[in-house]
């Protein structure tokens, strides 16, 4: 067996394309209406919600760790299952715990760094074509998991706090994706760092995305219902899958 198949046979995460942006912001909007219909249309609340989210994310994980290959199906159900809780966590520690948006977001992005920095320390790299131990797995779903916590708050932030509304949350969050994509285009910044960053991003867009799907009218969203909204996407990023084939990440040589 060559080397470059040795090292597919071991990877864990898809090969960063368009197609996996899409589907990642499909999750992530997704995450949001679906955390918003248990915790809230269906009355859980925040707690009990994200406790139910948490199992499900563990075992996700547990099995994702487990696993001796990339499995597509397997890896976007601990994405979507990473940012559910995430929606429901950001949500109790805002609202319920009354951090508010601003702590919670400051808060959210100092765990994240940190998580980056120690999984660094500890690997010495923090790209993603190089999880393939369940050491650097296990730091790349907590840093993920931030992340996407994260991002529910710093959405709600700059449409609720910042009073830009959804819409202009969105075209925020939209133009610092674009600049992201010109700069891996035209220069010569670390992929990584881009990675990262862009990564981040997509998770308050899809919380904006979100919220301006199932909120009322008079809040500036559509009014549709969480759960219509949350089919529909699941089965956007179920035909993705279906249809378009998703390889493992390949090392760099």
């Amino acid at each position: 067996m060559r080397t470059d198949e040795r090292l597919d046979a071991v990877s864990k995460v898809p090969e960063v394309t368009l197609l996996f942006w899409a589907i990642k912001i499909a999750a992530t909007t997704l995450g949001e209406t679906g955390g918003d219909a248990v915790s809230m249309s269906l009355d859980l609340g925040y707690l009990l919600s994200t406790a139910i989210f948490a199992a499900v994310f563990a075992v996700a994980v547990a099995a994702q760790i487990r696993a001796k290959a990339f499995h597509p199906w397997l890896y976007w159900l601990t994405i979507i299952a990473t940012t559910t809780v995430g929606t429901t966590l950001a949500d109790f520690a805002d609202r319920s715990l009354g951090i508010g948006y601003t702590g919670g977001s400051a808060l959210l992005l100092a765990l994240l760094l940190a998580s980056l920095v120690l999984w660094y320390r500890t690997t010495g790299t923090i790209a993603i074509d190089s999880v393939s131990s369940p050491r650097s797995e296990a730091f790349y779903w907590v840093t993920i998991m931030f992340s996407q916590t994260l991002g529910t708050a710093l959405g709600d932030w700059t449409a609720d706090t910042q009073g830009l509304g959804y819409t202009g949350a969105m075209i925020i969050f939209g133009g610092l994706l674009a600049v992201l994509a010109a700069l891996y285009f035209w220069t010569t910044i670390s992929r990584t760092a881009l990675f990262w960053a862009a990564f981040v991003l997509t998770r308050p867009l899809g919380a904006v995305v979100g919220d301006f799907l199932d909120k009322p009218h008079e809040e500036g969203g559509l009014e549709l219902s969480r759960f219509v909204a949350s089919g529909a996407l699941l089965a956007f990023i179920v035909i993705c899958l279906l249809v378009f084939r998703q390889r493992p990440a390949r090392r760099s040589h």
